[in-house]
């Protein structure tokens, strides 16, 4: 953008640049551009950080990250917000890189990617987060392995994950260590051996290792963000045929608060003033058997 004295500026630098003349309590927080097509936010507290962006498309879905602009409580970005995001971009550009891999794609095969992308994630959630017992543990099983090989890699991994310990092989431990290490992963995850994955090229493994896993930190996601990503990688007519429809944390909270939630936290909140430790202590064990005796119908999977 031109300015009044020939030199060129972007709609950011410009902004910045008017803010730098406020008054110190009327600096703004947060600079927001726009170009018709996306949206850029620039956190003023984290100025050297790349701003977060939001295409006009998907302004709908990710209106929490603008927050800020209503609610007078808020003081950031939600990081957890951000990360979100981040990662939905990472396994949509996974998705589409994928996606073109199946020969003659039919509906099975946008299936079991959308299984598989969901399998990827829990693999780059539980390396980070501990689950699997060891940082970066996905990663280093299949840094090593040729392109080639990937598939067969992770059809191998996916058959350990749905094995209790015990069932193994007994041999496994000297034959493949690094597979050995796995635990067992109930819920039936991995369980449906027939899903089929597409073969890997060099730019899909830099992608899944380096961007996808060593370069970002799945333990900073919220585990609730799985149903978020999962739909991101169907595409709308998948969604609307099998009524796949992710609800966000603060949607579930408007529903659920005034039917239980609230009452059960001020319950909570009285036992915790008692001062005598015998009688809160017997007010919170009494509350805890309450609580575990709670039954809840979710229609939505009912």
């Amino acid at each position: 953008m031109s300015q009044s004295d020939g030199s060129q500026r972007t709609p950011f630098e410009q902004a910045r640049n008017y803010a730098q003349w406020m008054i110190p309590n009327e600096t703004p927080l947060w600079i927001v551009t726009c170009n018709f097509k996306s949206f850029e936010i620039h956190d003023m507290n984290r100025p050297s950080e790349p701003p977060v962006v939001v295409l006009l498309e998907e302004l709908r879905n990710k209106l929490p990250l603008f927050d800020f602009m209503f609610k007078e409580d808020v003081k950031e970005l939600s990081r957890e917000m951000e990360i979100s995001v981040k990662a939905g971009e990472i396994v949509g550009v996974l998705y589409d890189k994928l996606i073109v891999q199946y020969k003659e794609p039919d509906e099975q095969s946008y299936k079991s990617l959308n299984a598989l992308c969901v399998r990827l994630v829990f693999c780059l959630y539980a390396e980070d987060a501990g689950i699997f017992g060891s940082h970066m543990m996905f990663h280093d099983y299949l840094k090593d392995i040729p392109v080639n090989g990937f598939r067969k890699a992770l059809v191998e991994l996916f058959k350990i994950l749905d094995t209790r310990i015990e069932d193994r092989d007994k041999y496994l431990k000297e034959d493949n260590p690094k597979l050995a290490a796995f635990p067992y992963v109930n819920g039936g995850l991995f369980a449906d051996e027939t899903i089929e994955i597409p073969p890997f090229t060099e730019e899909i493994k830099s992608l899944l290792l380096k961007k996808a896993s060593a370069d970002f930190d799945w333990s900073e996601i919220s585990p609730t963000i799985f149903g978020a990503v999962f739909e991101s990688t169907l595409n709308p007519e998948t969604r609307r045929s099998g009524g796949m429809h992710y609800t966000s944390i603060e949607n579930i909270h408007k529903v659920i608060n005034p039917l239980f939630m609230d009452e059960l936290e001020n319950e909570f909140n009285e036992i915790r003033k008692i001062t005598v430790e015998r009688t809160k202590k017997a007010k919170l064990n009494a509350f805890q058997v309450k609580i575990a005796g709670l039954k809840f119908l979710d229609e939505a999977v009912a």
